[in-house]
């Protein structure tokens, strides 16, 4: 869909204060919806200006820079909660996943490590054809 442009929107208005028709007829003059002409009209009612307000659309985010704050110091003083636990510390109401994702743009992980090193002297399966029990003639 795309956004009219800020002189078509100033006709329709000027028309409807006009007197120039219903709402119906200016959108069905204009070739807009009905809905967009009620959308600027109540617009304009609201904030007194009729530009495009893309800025404004899309959903809204449930988790805030505040919360990811709070993320940070809980995960700091207990490094090993679930996700489930961090939702309701954070008192979220979201699914698991966006917390997820939350965590992954900002750098932290929620896959926990060992805090020790792997050994390199611990003895490392390769299967058995790596093995030599299966290829010994005897």
């Amino acid at each position: 869909m795309r956004t009219i442009s800020v002189d078509l929107r100033e006709r329709i208005l000027t028309s409807y204060d006009r007197h120039e028709g219903t709402r119906l007829d200016i959108a069905a003059r204009y070739r807009v919806s009905l809905g967009m002409v009620k959308k600027l009209l109540q617009q304009r009612r609201h904030t007194g200006d009729i530009r495009p307000r893309h800025y404004r659309s899309g959903r809204k985010p449930k988790i805030l820079a505040r919360h990811e704050q709070r993320m940070r110091s809980l995960l700091k003083r207990k490094p090993d909660l679930t996700l489930k636990e961090l939702r309701q510390s954070l008192g979220l109401n979201c699914t698991l996943p966006a917390i997820y994702y939350v965590l992954e743009r900002i750098g932290l992980t929620y896959k926990k490590r060992h805090s020790m090193p792997v050994s390199k002297a611990a003895q490392i399966s390769f299967g058995r054809d790596a093995s030599g029990s299966a290829n010994r003639s005897d």
